[in-house]
């Protein structure tokens, strides 16, 4: 398993949009495979379970290390995962995180809790945050060497510095 792809993958579901069916499949572009596995009832559960899982990110952003542990254990709690070995590559046996039976919405939930639970233990439990340009509230995943990442995308961070830039630019000519 590629936890940091699966905690990754988590906040991307906390910033999807998912309305309908064809929101979850947009949502999955890179994973088509799974376009079919789509049962009545995902939708619904990844929208509940996007509700459960923001906070985690909220208190991370926050630095209260015991809140994400605590609320990461209620969410593995409520949301078990069935780990499996895989073998459908012999030469190349790996961790799936759901046997193949399960909806995708299950899938996706294992998926995140597993990805984040994994990042809370070997990165520590303050790597998750909230993007820091101000008409953004989309969450992200650090994993940069000094812990340093504010913004959720380059647009982000390129809005944010244009818009400081201009800012001083306004000063310095008004001062």
């Amino acid at each position: 398993m590629d936890f940091i792809r699966y905690a990754e993958r988590a906040a991307a579901l906390v910033n999807a949009e998912l309305p309908d069916e064809a929101a979850l499949h947009d949502h999955l572009v890179d994973r088509s495979w799974l376009h079919r596995s789509v049962v009545e009832g995902d939708v619904a559960a990844l929208r509940d379970f996007r509700a459960e899982l923001r906070p985690v990110f909220e208190a991370s952003e926050a630095d209260d290390v015991r809140l994400v542990v605590s609320s990461l254990n209620d969410l593995l709690a409520t949301h078990p995962v069935t780990p499996m070995i895989s073998d459908h590559d012999p030469d190349h046996l790996h961790m799936h995180v759901t046997n193949r039976a399960s909806s995708v919405s299950e899938l996706l939930i294992a998926e995140s809790l597993m990805g984040l639970a994994n990042l809370v233990c070997d990165l520590g439990a303050t790597r998750l945050g909230i993007c820091s340009e101000a008409r953004c509230d989309n969450v992200f995943v650090d994993t940069s060497p000094n812990q340093s990442r504010r913004y959720c995308s380059d647009r982000c961070s390129s809005r944010a510095n244009v818009a400081a830039f201009r800012a001083r630019q306004k000063s310095a000519s008004t001062g």
